[in-house]
């Protein structure tokens, strides 16, 4: 990709810690990177700070997670600083509360300024749609996936040709089976404790609309009627959010399933923890805007058993490489694990290696890089033509 003479990006994000947000934020500034361009993140910092320094991008840190209207605006102020000072091109938000600072940044320094509408944000106020929609106020929106950008264009009234769907990418060169060593794999069954009981893994970090919760119910239901026979791992960080982890612990002692779940906490290789795994599940409460919780096991060829409804139906095909679920219905949850689990290894394999071809085809991190780059092209060159 061939990026403007002395290109230089800033995204904002309000913490560089686990999650598809910041993921995609690092892939970006790698892909700019390696075309020649220089890429900042603003944020608070975070675990994978170090990660983007590692792949040629530049680390600022600034309170842009805080929602207080002072220190928006004094962000708003460093923000205009930061991009006088670095010769910045473009401003790319990623996050609702940051994008305020942005926004007014990039008006100030008279620069484009691009947002990521990554969520389908509930809005249960005027109020509620105003503050979500300070992403669609950019002189481009990205959506996540076609359900995201449908649902904000129906939301925000937004006009079409302002808005493109760029999905999420998976890194194929870590998502892939054959580049993951058996001793990874191997070390993760044993620091999680799991026997010779097939798994099935929830990715995602603790909080509640990811559907731990349901899983439990479904997985009691299923042992109440005879099966159930698997051993649940959730593998994802509770960010602070210990009254859930403990909501959680206590229903698994309520349920009496200490012998059939592990909470392992956040899980540095992924890759690896896949393969450690049979299945994975995704049974989100509210619709993914896209969900890699979904598209990851795909990748390293394990069928998915998810929730029936956002962005999941575009990145799933039911009965060929996972199952949709209704969303928040125990008993069908509970149905479905025992078919999945009936299926047997063979349907897994089958299952598996039809999802990784149509994830390496639609959802490279490649295809996702070129795509935003592209658009951050277009949109220079269209704010030239009209300033001459």
């Amino acid at each position: 990709m061939i990026l403007p003479p002395n290109f230089t990006l800033l995204q904002v994000a309000p913490a560089l810690e686990t999650g598809g947000v910041e993921q995609t934020a690092l892939d970006v500034a790698a892909a700019v990177f390696a075309s020649g361009g220089r890429a900042l993140v603003a944020s608070s910092g975070g675990r994978l700070e170090r990660a983007l320094v590692d792949l040629g991008g530049e680390a600022v840190r600034m309170p842009v997670q805080s929602k207080n209207p002072l220190v928006v605006a004094a962000n708003a102020l460093r923000l205009k600083a930061l991009i006088r000072r670095e010769g910045v091109s473009l401003i790319h938000a990623r996050s609702r509360a940051p994008a305020f600072s942005a926004q007014w940044a990039a008006r100030a320094a008279g620069i484009p300024f691009v947002a990521t509408y990554a969520g389908a944000y509930s809005a249960g106020s005027g109020l509620k749609r105003w503050y979500n929609g300070v992403m669609t106020r950019g002189d481009l929106v990205i959506a996540n996936s076609n359900f995201t950008r449908d649902h904000l264009i129906a939301e925000h009234r937004v006009a079409p040709d302002k808005v493109v769907a760029i999905p999420r990418g998976i890194d194929l060169d870590a998502f892939d089976p054959a580049a993951v060593a058996p001793e990874r794999v191997a070390a993760l069954r044993r620091d999680w404790g799991l026997d010779a009981r097939p798994v099935l893994l929830l990715a995602a970090r603790l909080t509640r609309w990811k559907g731990h919760g349901l899983l439990l119910e479904a997985l009691s239901r299923s042992r109440a009627a005879g099966g159930g026979d698997v051993t649940v791992v959730f593998a994802g960080d509770d960010q602070g959010r210990t009254g859930y982890r403990a909501e959680l612990e206590a229903q698994v002692l309520r349920l009496g399933l200490s012998d059939r779940v592990r909470l392992v906490g956040h899980c540095a290789d992924m890759p690896a923890a896949y393969l450690a795994a049979d299945l994975a599940a995704a049974p989100s409460l509210q619709p993914e805007a896209f969900g890699r919780t979904a598209v990851e096991p795909q990748a390293m060829g394990r069928p998915v058993l998810a929730a029936d409804h956002g962005a999941t139906r575009e990145t799933m095909v039911d009965g060929r490489t996972g199952w949709l679920v209704p969303p928040g219905d125990a008993a069908a949850w509970a149905g479905a694990l025992d078919r999945a689990l009936a299926a047997g290894p063979g349907a897994w394999r089958r299952m598996g290696d039809e999802g990784r071809v149509r994830v390496r085809a639609l959802f490279s991190v490649e295809a996702m890089t070129r795509a935003t780059l592209e658009a951050y092209v277009r949109l220079l060159a269209s704010r030239a033509s009209a300033a001459e």
